[in-house]
């Protein structure tokens, strides 16, 4: 039976937290906070910093240290940067190459359809996710008086099922012929090996010339911190089930129709988006995991 994704949840968590606690902001999700009840937000702070012994055993200080120290290292680097790359570089996307569709697979509790600025009022938004977690999501929106605007559409998939891609071209407001962005952010960590490429294939086939893809993978460089997200994850029921060189993912696109146009790791990560903040708040810096890469392909000619 298919369940709400917890991680989906931490990663709202983290992005909530770090808008209202800091002055810096590498992101600023002004929604994702209002998520959250007071009660279960606060909760979720105490057992986070309850944690700490699993996080830092070696860690001094006080609870509100506490949760700062995990929140910068273990939560939110992933959510913050892949957030701002992806923001930023969609906004490119529809200012220059006429972009007119947005596609959020595993969108959990992604808020860019609820704070979406001006430049994106001619876009179609489709996310797409798994039901337990949309069904959540709209809840929580209902709860908190967000209304959902007129440009966005909720669409129920399973990316394990080779017949969700249904589910899209079904719905009315989506269209193949139209250039559209794809963002697959925290996704492909849970995907066999063999359905990550299938998924890359069937985003070819129904994306025309131009289009983009832009997705976060593991790579190969299993850290401490690391280990820590693969034993969270799995406690949640959602195993990590592959791995990848840049040379495998390069070849993978090549293979379904992709060019990488953009291709960062985690050190090019910590420098592009993390630097400002880390200036201002060097005793507590946030730098990318050691074990994810950023990419963004565009859709070959040709192929």
């Amino acid at each position: 039976m298919e369940q709400k994704s917890i991680t989906a949840l931490i990663s709202a968590f983290s992005r909530a937290y770090h808008a209202t606690n800091s002055t810096e902001k590498i992101f600023d999700d002004k929604i994702a906070r209002m998520l959250f009840s007071d009660e279960e937000y606060l909760q979720i702070c105490e057992t986070m910093t309850n944690g700490i012994s699993f996080f830092n055993p070696n860690f001094n200080g006080d609870k509100s240290s506490a949760l700062r120290w995990i929140v910068n290292n273990q939560l939110a680097p992933s959510p913050l940067g892949r957030a701002v790359f992806a923001e930023t570089t969609l906004k490119t996307a529809v200012l220059y190459a006429k972009t007119e569709q947005y596609l959020i697979l595993g969108a959990g509790y992604d808020t860019f359809a609820y704070r979406q600025p001006c430049w994106a009022s001619k876009l179609q938004i489709f996310e797409i996710d798994c039901n337990p977690t949309s069904s959540d999501k709209k809840k929580r929106l209902e709860k908190a008086n967000i209304q959902i605007p007129k440009n966005l559409q909720f669409i129920s998939a399973d990316f394990s099922d080779k017949n969700w891609l249904n589910s899209l071209t079904d719905n009315p407001s989506f269209n193949s012929g139209k250039t559209s962005f794809c963002s697959i952010l925290g996704v492909s960590y849970y995907l066999s090996e063999q359905t990550f490429k299938d998924l890359i294939s069937s985003l070819y086939d129904i994306m025309p010339e131009g289009s983009s893809i832009l997705f976060d993978y593991p790579n190969k460089n299993i850290g401490e911190a690391s280990k820590k997200q693969i034993q969270l994850a799995k406690a949640a029921n959602e195993e990590m089930l592959a791995a990848y060189s840049y040379q495998e993912i390069e070849k993978l696109l090549s293979e379904y129709g992709f060019l990488i146009y953009e291709h960062l790791s985690p050190q090019e990560i910590t420098h592009q988006f993390f630097e400002k903040y880390n200036l201002s708040n060097y005793k507590n810096p946030i730098k990318a995991l050691e074990n994810v890469n950023y990419c963004l392909a565009v859709k070959k000619s040709n192929f």
